[in-house]
């Protein structure tokens, strides 16, 4: 089964929570050893900047002039 989960600090290790209905699906308990593979996600930054409006003909002339 697959999630994604954001690691946290305690003391001085990282922990990640498994959600809980990943834990009824595959009926965890406490103290079982699971295998778990870490790969890290790349961040994605679609609509980051969505406030900025398009360049203009007079921001391309501004670009022109300072060259």
């Amino acid at each position: 089964m697959k999630t994604y989960s954001k690691t946290r600090t305690i003391g001085g290790s990282l922990v990640v929570t498994i959600p809980s209905s990943i834990v009824k699906d595959e009926r965890l308990k406490k103290d079982e050893i699971v295998e778990i593979e870490i790969k890290k996600v790349k961040k994605d930054y679609f609509g980051a900047l969505k406030e900025i409006d398009s360049f203009t003909e007079e921001d391309e002339l501004k670009e022109q002039l300072e060259e």
